[in-house]
């Protein structure tokens, strides 16, 4: 009995949550309405960074990356940014202000999950 129940958790969380790959929104433009969504393969989170001139970029990144030196590298042509880095689903979107602190990413990376196995057994 505590055989199938294993298995039928395990169908459970994935019927629930198909595809656990973290997805953000994919855009580079002066508008800020961004519409088009990427499925991340090798990153962990999402990025939205807003230069000086009013451009804003929104894609998936390393959470990792998520630093001034780091970003500065990876956008050479951008002077002047903010950012803001998130690990949920389309969480790119609104206004860039600053870098999330690495223990709310922490938190918000093991919530995910745990939420789900909490959900399943509900």
């Amino acid at each position: 009995m505590k055989r199938s129940h294993g298995f039928l958790l395990l169908l459970c969380c994935a019927m629930l949550h198909p595809g656990s790959g973290l997805r953000c929104f994919k855009c580079s433009d002066y508008t800020g309405l961004c519409q088009n969504v990427q499925e991340c393969t090798f990153e962990d989170s999402c990025i939205s960074l807003s230069e000086r001139g009013g451009k804003t970029i929104r894609q998936c990144i390393r959470y990792t990356d998520c630093d001034n030196s780091r970003l500065s590298q990876m956008f050479p042509a951008v002077s002047g940014f903010t950012y803001r880095c998130c690990s949920s689903n389309l969480c790119n979107t609104g206004s860039a202000v600053a870098a999330a602190p690495p223990v709310l990413a922490l938190a918000l990376t093991l919530a995910g999950p745990l939420l789900s196995l909490w959900w399943c057994w509900v």
